[in-house]
């Protein structure tokens, strides 16, 4: 099992993650009847592909021996309807300009093998853009 799941009411639920016992809340948005005081569960699934991206990366800048410290990503997730779903999501990857063309190449590349990026419907508009500054 990978997490538990809990629903609070008041259109909230916990997730618990099993391993490491972490929680997170989702509550609905306010577009859909909610309050928007936490991430939606469609904002977790456009974040959580960032955070692939920059996990899958680092494994990568590991094994290079470069650092990926304070790499940010910036994501703006787009929702359609009928049915209601993500038509869009943006991800801008923000990284120190410290690296080789070579080393930006294969982190770039990495970015793009990560197993959310994978699994997202092949309906989905995914923009991905890398940023050095």
């Amino acid at each position: 099992m990978t997490s538990i799941v809990v629903y609070n009411g008041d259109l909230r639920a916990t997730s618990t993650h099993i391993k490491s016992n972490q929680s997170f809340i989702t509550d609905a948005p306010t577009d859909n009847h909610g309050k928007g005081a936490a991430f939606s569960p469609t904002d977790t699934v456009a974040t959580a592909l960032a955070s692939c991206m920059l996990t899958v990366m680092g494994i990568k800048a590991n094994e290079l021996g470069v650092d990926l410290v304070n790499t940010k990503a910036e994501v703006t997730k787009t929702m359609a309807s009928n049915p209601r779903r993500i038509s869009r999501v943006e991800v801008l990857i923000t990284f120190p300009d410290t690296y080789s063309q070579k080393t930006k190449k294969m982190l770039e590349q990495t970015a793009k093998t990560c197993p959310v990026l994978n699994s997202l419907h092949p309906e989905m508009e995914k923009v991905v853009r890398f940023a050095y500054s």
